[in-house]
């Protein structure tokens, strides 16, 4: 029996030992290069965050302008590669005249001077509007970019030719399906090589559809985030990659990043060899609002060397943060 026990015993210390090298990041290099940069929605105007809904109307709750850029125009993405940004993020959604409008709001009420649901527009409708018409940082009584946003809704197409080579991640609005099919489709009528430049994320259904469709691009949704996750802490110490981590993204919550089996650095490598990206954002409080790093104290609070992706709402903050804290 003593030596059953010691078989048992010896046994539990082997795998204790395979365990912890194999997910210890003693003898795995971080990967080569700085943290690559995502910047959600470009550089944008900063609004109060406080009780935020999916309703909210944040341009009536802007905060007071340091710059005069507006989310997801041109002029803003061109920005923000400039300041520093691997890839910028864009919300989309289809067109009545089969195009896909690059705006944030469901509807137009908040931020334009048209009404309405953003997809029951044509792209020349949408052109017509002034994007910078309900942005106001004090209640009301004035309105810094009204008259100044006319025609600068972009299109998808217009983004995309508009920074050759550059990284995109495209946000689609909705949960149906046939969405998904509708931006599989048009991606593949891109030029060739377009696809390889870009990400996608959203709701389970049209994600589902668009990864059917073009396989090739990685795709993200919410539950599909959720069973790589829940997966990977699950069998991940033993070095295999869960098939829903593999050609994704991958949000990594800072409060749930370091229970990943070799984080930072062996788990980016796993992913990376997985045909993943993954992107710290911020800590993960069970809502549905996005949060990056978006504080200085975030920022220096990152692994030491950390070479991965990382997601912020306040880009003009994180790139001289990320520079003062050595990474």
């Amino acid at each position: 029996m003593r030596r059953v026990w010691r078989w048992i015993g010896g046994g539990a210390v082997a795998f204790a030992a395979f365990v912890f090298i194999n997910n210890s990041n003693l003898l795995v290099a971080a990967l080569p290069g700085k943290p690559t940069i995502l910047a959600h929605r470009g550089i944008a105007q900063e609004f109060d965050r406080a009780g935020l809904r999916n309703d909210t109307c944040t341009a009536a709750r802007m905060l007071p302008p340091k710059h005069a850029y507006l989310e997801n125009t041109i002029s803003s993405m061109r920005a923000s590669f400039d300041a520093g940004a691997g890839i910028v993020e864009f919300d989309v959604h289809p067109t009545t005249d089969g195009q896909f409008a690059v705006f944030h709001d469901w509807t137009l009420d908040c931020r334009t001077d048209g009404h309405g649901v953003t997809r029951h527009h044509s792209m020349a409708q949408l052109k017509a509007l002034d994007i910078g018409y309900g942005y106001t940082a004090d209640g009301g009584r004035t309105f810094p970019f009204r008259g100044k946003g006319v025609g600068l809704m972009p299109s998808m197409d217009e983004v995309l030719a508009a920074f050759p080579g550059r990284r995109f991640l495209i946000n689609v609005k909705s949960n149906d399906p046939e969405e998904g099919h509708l931006l599989a489709l048009a991606l593949k009528r891109r030029p060739a090589g377009d696809a390889a430049r870009l990400m996608v994320y959203g709701g389970d259904a049209p994600v589902a559809a668009f990864r059917g469709d073009l396989p090739g691009v990685p795709a993200m949704s919410k539950e599909s985030l959720k069973a790589c996750l829940l997966a990977y802490i699950g069998y991940g110490w033993s070095g295999l990659v869960p098939a829903a981590c593999r050609n994704s993204l991958i949000f990594a919550p800072v409060n749930i990043a370091p229970w990943l089996w070799g984080w930072p650095n062996r788990f980016l490598d796993r992913m990376d060899r997985a045909g993943s990206s993954v992107f710290l954002v911020g800590p993960y409080d069970g809502g549905d609002f996005l949060s990056g790093i978006d504080t200085i104290e975030q920022a220096h609070d990152l692994p030491s060397g950390y070479s991965g992706g990382i997601l912020t709402n306040d880009l003009l903050m994180l790139v001289p943060a990320l520079e003062q804290a050595g990474n």
